[in-house]
Parts: structure tokens; sequence; C-alpha cells
């Protein structure tokens, strides 16, 4: 069985699906990788590297006509700027691994329904013990946390350590992190290991323990979410009545701190607005805000999804895309993820779809020309689909 390596075409993103490292265990489970010429480059990983590990290196065109498998960091459904340009390339029966973001757009799910592929979206790998290793989700959320707080550290006109000088002592910064999954943990930690004083919030209770394991103050506000995180682990979304008060409770801790780096994300739906305008002018002048869940509408009222803005002496960052900033190590984490999800399907070298099985349930989402994952379809209010 054949894997294809595409070159990614977003603009601007460095990633590379499969990185050198892993070809080899793939080889032992019998399968051949295939990889488009230049697709590691930006990474860090040349068309040599990929050779010498057995790999073979051909054009676009021959690594999708040629794989069986086609695995992508960004495929069609996450990739809207140039994604579509893949689906004349793509084949009855052939499948496709990769970020679709599934809860995006119910057209683009089912024009890769229509291509004939059984599609596996890496966002809906379930957050289990079993899983962990596949989480591609949760790898790229650790590498958007470090960054987050290196961009903040950046931007700031402020020092993060407290430092004793001979013109006095200079005072750590304060960092405020509201979400503390996986980016927002991670930036906990890069934070403290810059020097900072860090502290936190989540609706979820669980977190707190998380959150002081990692020297951090746990924010507590005397408000209480209703179901605060699903089955998944993940954050559920609230009434404004709850998001309202939350805003109110807040303020102070948000007027209070040098650096504000905001990960509140809810599967499938906008970012909660948890910061407004009017927090933003009762900050001190030359602080950050970094807004992780820009690319959902963002967290802060000011943001803008992709750019960085000034307002009321603050600077708010809508970056998107940060694991790609972080080409090397994101790509090498990302390739354990998928070569560990391949592996995982492939039974004497071919690939065997236990639909019983949760983690190939839960991630299939198009097969036989439909949209077969129950979730999507119950996002975009499909019917349910007739049993086989």
């Amino acid at each position: 069985m054949i894997v294809g390596v595409p070159r990614e075409s977003y603009p601007g993103e460095r990633r590379v699906a499969l990185v050198p490292a892993v070809v080899a265990s793939l080889a032992k489970a019998g399968l051949e990788v295939i990889v488009e010429s230049g697709a590691g480059e930006q990474a860090g990983y040349s068309d040599s590297a990929y050779v010498d590990k057995g790999a073979k290196i051909a054009d676009r065109a021959a690594v999708f006509a040629a794989a069986e498998v086609v695995v992508q960091v960004l495929a069609y459904g996450s990739n809207d700027a140039t994604g579509k340009a893949d689906l004349p390339l793509l084949r009855r029966g052939q499948v496709l691994i990769g970020f679709l973001r599934p809860f995006g757009s119910a057209e683009v799910v089912q024009e890769i329904a229509a291509a004939g592929v059984t599609s596996f979206s890496v966002e809906l790998v379930p957050r289990t013990t079993r899983a962990q290793s596949m989480d591609a989700l949760s790898s790229m959320g650790t590498i958007c946390g470090y960054k987050a707080v290196l961009i903040a550290a950046e931007t700031s006109p402020r020092v993060f350590p407290m430092l004793t000088t001979a013109a006095g002592t200079i005072t750590p910064a304060r960092v405020f992190v509201i979400g503390a999954g996986v980016a927002g943990l991670q930036a906990i930690a890069t934070a403290r290991r810059l020097g900072a004083v860090a502290s936190a919030y989540d609706m979820r209770p669980a977190a707190k323990e998380q959150v002081q394991s990692l020297g951090g103050r746990f924010v507590e506000l005397p408000i209480e979410a209703q179901n605060a995180q699903d089955a998944r682990g993940y954050g559920t979304a609230q009434d404004e009545n709850f998001y309202a008060r939350q805003r109110e409770l807040l303020t102070r801790v948000v007027a209070e701190s040098d650096v504000v780096i905001t990960a509140a994300v809810i599967p499938g739906k906008k970012s909660p607005v948890l910061i407004t305008a009017e927090m933003v002018k009762g900050m001190a002048p030359g602080s950050v805000i970094v807004d992780l869940a820009s690319e959902r509408g963002g967290n802060c009222e000011l943001t803008r999804t992709g750019e960085t803005v000034q307002a009321h002496g603050v600077t708010i960052i809508g970056a998107i895309n940060l694991a790609s900033s972080v080409p090397y190590h994101a790509s090498q984490m990302y390739a354990r993820n998928i070569s560990t999800f391949l592996l995982y399907m492939v039974k004497e070298g071919k690939l065997q779809f236990n639909v019983q099985d949760e983690i190939v349930r839960e991630t299939m989402v198009t097969r036989d020309g439909e949209v077969v994952n129950a979730r999507v379809r119950e996002f975009f209010k499909m019917p349910e689909l007739a049993a086989k």
C-alpha cells in the first residue's frame, strides 16, 4: 500500500504531514511512502533525507495518482484558500487523512464526500488514553501555546522575569491565560519558564489542579458553568447571561495583567467574546493580548483574524496557524500522530475500517460518497443515514 505526502499548498504553511523518521516504521508495516518534491523543505527536511529512509520522490500529480492513502496537514476543508484544487486529483476509494475542519462548511464536507474518498479528520480523534498518541490537535495546541508567549514577550515593552540590577529590582510581568486547555497550559508553562507570574481561568473546575501543577495561580470566579465540559473533555457553550457575568468578573484581572492570552475555543462554534472593547480600554498602555481563538472570531471583541491591531494603547494579536511558525518540531509531532493513527488501522499491509472501534468511527467523516460521521451530520442537521 502506498502512502502519498503532497506538499502543503495553503499560503505560508511550512509543515509537512510525514517526516523522514517515520518512513521506516511505515515500511515495517508494509507501506511505501511517496513524497512530493520539496514537501519537507520549509520544515527542514530535504528530499534526500526522505530517499535515505526509503521514500520515493515525485511530482504532485504522480503522488495523488499513485497513493492509496493521502496524508496532509491542511487538507481541503481546513485549507479554504487553495485546497479545492486537490479535489480533481482525488479518486473514488482513496483514503484522505488530515485536518479537514469538519464543522466548518457543509458544502465542503459534501464535496469531499462526492469525490468518493474515505476521509478521516484528525480534529475528531477522541481524547482518550488509547488515542492519546494520535491526538494531533493537542500536539498543535502545545506548539501554539508555546509560541503565543514568545510573541507576547517580543511585543511587550516589559521584560518577563524579575531582575535585580544596578538600577534596582524589576518586577516580573503578569501573564493571564483564559482557557486552560492544551494550548493554555503550555502558555502557562512557557510564561513561567520565562520568569513571568502566571495566572489562569477556566470554567472547567478540573483545570484548577492542572494550572497549579505548573506553578500558575488559578483565578476562581463566583459563577458556575452548566455542564462545563463534554464527554470528550472540551468546554461547552454557555448562554449569554453566563458570558456577561464572566466578563464582568474578569474585568479587574484583565486590567491588572501585562499580557493576556486567550484560548477559549468551543469545537464547531464561534469563539465566545470574553474581553470587550471596554475591558481593553481598562488595560495599561503597552499591554498585549494574544488571541488564540481568532480563527473562529476571537475571544476579544477587537480581534481581527490574522492581523495585529492597536486599540487604547494595547496590542491585540489575532495570529492564525501559529504551529506553522515552528515547522520542524510541529511536523515531527504531527507525523508521529498521523503514522500512529495510520498503523492503528493497518492489518497485514492493508487498511481495515472497523467502524465498531471508537477511534475509527469518530474520525471517519466520509465514505462511499456519503457523509458518515454522526456528529458532523447532527451539526449540519443532515437526516440520519439509513443503516446498511
